[in-house]
């Protein structure tokens, strides 16, 4: 019997549908790490299926440092409208361009290895694959370009 509390707090926590949410606690007799592993593991095969789609929508973020000496551009793509003018979505833009600007990287493959400066532990490459599950479309960073003062 799945526990009610959980699957809210695993909802507000991963953003992922209620129903892939209620299966793997389901999954896990309302584990809610092994649910959020399991969680983890579907946006991995998810992504992985959807990796060959077209990403012609999406959008370009920006990120300037306090200081005004660092600053960065992304290009973040989507199969759709729809999901780049999500709320979620441009968060998600924006959260990738000051990664960019935090943390070098020469190209996207570089990027996308990095510990994910909010969340140690969690790779770049996680966090979209999390997008890509939550959305249910491909989502990929197309380019990067950061900037620094006087280089």
């Amino acid at each position: 019997m799945i526990d009610y509390k959980k699957l809210k707090q695993l909802r507000e926590e991963t953003q992922v549908s209620f129903s892939l949410c209620k299966k793997a606690l389901d999954e896990t007799d309302n584990d809610m790490k092994k649910s959020m592993e399991l969680l983890k593991k579907w946006g991995a095969e998810k992504a992985a299926k959807k990796a060959d789609r077209n990403t012609e929508a999406g959008g370009m973020f920006t990120y300037v440092h306090h200081n005004k000496k660092i600053a960065a551009l992304v290009e973040l793509q989507s199969e759709t409208d729809f999901v780049s003018e999500n709320k979620d979505f441009q968060k998600l833009g924006s959260e990738i361009a000051m990664q960019v600007a935090s943390v070098p990287s020469s190209d996207v493959d570089e990027l996308l290895k990095q510990d994910y400066i909010r969340e140690p532990g969690k790779t770049v490459d996680g966090l979209v694959k999390e997008a890509i599950l939550k959305f249910g479309e491909n989502i990929k960073i197309a380019r990067i370009l950061r900037w620094e003062l006087g280089e």
